[in-house]
């Protein structure tokens, strides 16, 4: 039983810190009939649908064959270089940082094998993983953090897209040069071709719940609408695709919001969050990502300022720094370990460098953009 424990804790270690802290919490504040109002169903449903329009478009195979079409053929080496990291940069503002690490680091790891380029796995990997992170802070539904600090806020579009919209656009021509590294040279990419047709309907399908997703963040169309649509469609079409979300997810912002209403209801602790945030919210939300991750940074902190602008950038920004500063650089990580010959110290190493060197440097442009 314990060594069942412990496996489970290794696959979902932010769940079992956010079940820990709900169940701390508690001993402080006890359960009661308040619960159920510090839960914001709305960002769960929003979550949930999100996961399986992603997880339908993902399973029928439409990232990787236009993936594929993109990069068969004779490329310069830092051509084929950037697309791979600009896949995931691109991607991750409509399906989720973690989703496209999911589905673009094995595609690179077989693309780097078959040409020969084993040596550029780390650099590759660790690129195509800050792509992401900075990649998803672009839109509402980039990573689960903007979502919810989306609703929470009730921010409108043109809000949340003149926050971050500077700072996407600056990550785009860094990553770029960061491929001037790359020795100039050809390969020729030819990928094994797969079997598998693309299912037309199913994919229209999802594209557009995809859209009534859109439409339902950006508060145009109900939630609990798109929630019984999404899960009437799962059901007629696809319902095996139930066992594929990310459930743990869910259960992690269900324990963060029990946690952080009841930190709330703490005089003390409330008193030194505020102050704290007062004085440094940009900081502070990016340091707490460095230590708890930027999502449950997110819901925490949100319940003690009224500086979103701040908070979102601070946890956006604060997803690059430490792996557990995202999910989904621990994500790229273990599959990285996966590959034959992964050395996780060369891996960290890199992977600190080009973290922590992105971290001070979209800090300081927030500080001088007066954030």
């Amino acid at each position: 039983m314990w060594t069942d424990i412990m496996k489970r804790i290794k696959k979902e270690p932010v769940l079992a810190v956010s079940a820990l802290c709900m169940f701390l919490s508690m001993l402080l504040v006890p359960p009661s009939g308040a619960y159920i109002s510090y839960i914001d169903f709305r960002v769960l449903a929003l979550l949930f649908c999100l996961m399986a329009v992603v997880a339908g478009l993902q399973r029928h195979g439409l990232f990787v064959r236009m993936a594929r079409h993109m990069l068969t053929g004779k490329k310069g080496l830092r051509a084929l270089f950037l697309l791979l990291i600009l896949l995931p940069f691109f991607s991750s503002m409509l399906v989720t940082n973690d989703v496209a690490l999911i589905t673009f680091v094995p595609f690179a790891v077989l693309v780097l094998t078959l040409t020969g380029q084993q040596r550029s796995m780390i650099f590759v990997i660790v690129m195509q993983t800050v792509a992401a992170n900075l990649g998803s802070m672009a839109t509402p539904v980039g990573n689960p953090q903007n979502l919810y600090l989306y609703s929470h806020y009730h921010l409108s579009p043109g809000d949340f897209f003149g926050a971050v919209l500077p700072y996407a656009a600056l990550s785009l021509p860094l990553l770029a040069g960061s491929v001037l590294l790359c020795p100039k040279k050809e390969v020729s990419v030819s990928l094994p071709e797969n079997d598998t047709s693309l299912d037309k309907k199913k994919i229209f399908l999802y594209l557009v719940l995809f859209a009534l997703c859109l439409l339902s963040v950006f508060h145009v169309f109900h939630y609990g609408l798109l929630l019984a649509i999404v899960c009437l469609a799962l059901f007629l079409a696809d319902r095996n695709l139930y066992g594929a979300m990310d459930y743990g997810l869910l259960l992690t912002f269900v324990c963060f919001f029990i946690f952080a209403g009841n930190i709330g209801s703490v005089s003390s602790v409330k008193a030194l969050l505020q102050n704290l945030l007062a004085d440094r919210p940009l900081l502070t939300s990016a340091l707490a990502s460095q230590v708890i991750s930027n999502v449950p940074a997110a819901v925490l902190l949100s319940n003690f300022t009224d500086h979103w602008k701040a908070l979102l950038l601070g946890t956006d920004i604060g997803g690059l720094g430490t792996p557990i500063a995202s999910l989904a650089s621990l994500i790229s990580f273990r599959l990285y370990m996966k590959t034959d010959g992964a050395s996780a110290g060369k891996y960290l190493g890199w992977f600190s460098l080009v973290n922590f060197g992105g971290l001070g440097l979209f800090l300081l442009l927030a500080f001088c953009l007066g954030c």
